[in-house]
């Protein structure tokens, strides 16, 4: 069975808004919805910035600023796990080297 799309609605600065969701994913979209509203509401806090669009634009820029911020770290540790597998298969290898070596 085809996993359908549900209405789901959630409130973002005092407005409701009517997303279509995949069954199942209700509570991830509600807790989005939850994680933008906060970032907004934190902007707008901030005072700097007037006008709901400007505010959501902002509020985008941070998220994105942070996504990015975690695929970088993310990037960066599997360079280091990649580095260090590649030095643990090197020395494997040598060992094994030296085994035959030994069994000549």
């Amino acid at each position: 069975m085809a996993n359908k799309s549900v209405p789901v609605t959630v409130e973002i600065q005092d407005k409701e808004y009517r997303i279509g969701c995949p069954r199942g994913e209700e509570e991830a979209l509600i807790s989005t919805a939850r994680y933008v509203d906060q970032k907004m509401q934190e902007v707008r806090a901030a005072g700097k910035v007037i006008g709901n669009d400007r505010i959501a634009v902002m509020a985008a820029l941070n998220i994105a600023h942070e996504l990015i911020q975690q695929q970088s770290k993310e990037s960066e540790y599997n360079d280091g796990s990649i580095l260090k597998v590649k030095a643990m298969q090197e020395r494997i290898q040598n060992a094994l080297n030296s085994l035959k070596q030994m069994e000549l």
